[in-house]
């Protein structure tokens, strides 16, 4: 048996597989090397996946995590060396890589991560090769949950989109122009706000001018991020929330700028197993 995990600022899934089948499922909060010591990390790994697992062992654990760059994967590996003595391969990867093997699988292909923030690269079906840096909400994260919110925010109050639709999102959220403004530039997690949003474009994308909107934010994904690899022949596979929700926008999006979408998944979970399992590991 194999486990994997998929890690987040908040959560960690851990799935445990035996020759792509899933036998196994448990969570434990997110690890992020970037702002936890190995320490921490075995503290997670012993005190909330070990007891989910029970006798179960696996015989290779592979980890897939935001924060885990080549030079602090080691520190993962160690913690998770620590927590499974008997596992003859133990490995830390970033996110990306984990969406890459995810919607390519052994195949070349471009692969996405959209969802509160968003990447890319290109992937020769083992590892990546080009990698456009997203740059935060702030610099770049075209495509995200939290530009989009950013770009709604503006064209809300900005005469962007109706007044209906300004009214129903104060009536809904309860804030207000002052509430949001505090929010973004008083309190932490700005990103986080604004993708919290989301839901609520949604909901209302039926609104022709709130759909384009959505789609021009995708649109802007792919001419400042993924046509920088010069491979519109390659499928674009996408990871997370925000390409899976709007999937059909995103379609019409990448028809526009001519490239081609290849598998759409919220999570990559699924996509990694059997990415192992072809692997044999």
């Amino acid at each position: 048996m194999i486990l994997i995990a998929d890690s987040g600022s908040t959560k960690t899934d851990w799935w445990l597989a035996d020759g792509g089948h899933v036998v196994r499922r448990a969570a434990s909060q997110g690890i992020n090397p970037f702002h936890q010591d190995g320490g921490v990390i075995y503290g997670i790994v012993d005190g909330e996946l070990l007891p989910q697992l029970g006798d179960d062992e696996p015989r290779a654990v592979f980890f897939y995590g935001s924060g885990c760059s080549h030079e602090m994967a080691p520190v993962v590996v160690e913690a998770l060396g620590r927590a499974f003595p008997h596992a003859a391969a133990i490995e830390a990867h970033g996110d990306l890589l984990g969406a890459a093997r995810a919607v390519c699988g052994p195949e070349q292909g471009i692969a996405c991560i959209l969802g509160t923030g968003s990447n890319s690269c290109l992937y020769d079906g083992t590892s990546i090769k080009l990698n456009t840096p997203p740059l935060g909400y702030i610099l770049g994260d075209e495509g995200s949950g939290a530009v989009l919110g950013r770009n709604f925010v503006n064209a809300m109050f900005k005469g962007g989109l109706s007044a209906g639709l300004r009214d129903s999102f104060i009536a809904e959220s309860g804030l207000t122009m002052a509430e949001i403004v505090r929010r973004v530039y008083r309190e932490p997690m700005a990103n986080r706000f604004l993708a919290s949003l989301s839901p609520f474009i949604h909901r209302h994308i039926a609104d022709a001018s709130l759909r384009r909107l959505v789609i021009d934010n995708f649109r802007s994904f792919f001419r400042r991020n993924v046509s920088a690899y010069g491979r519109a022949d390659l499928p674009v596979g996408v990871v997370g929330s925000v390409g899976y929700y709007y999937s059909a926008e995103l379609s019409e999006a990448a028809d526009a700028e001519g490239f081609r979408l290849g598998r759409v998944v919220r999570s990559p979970m699924e996509g990694l197993v059997a990415y192992h399992a072809s692997q044999g590991r």
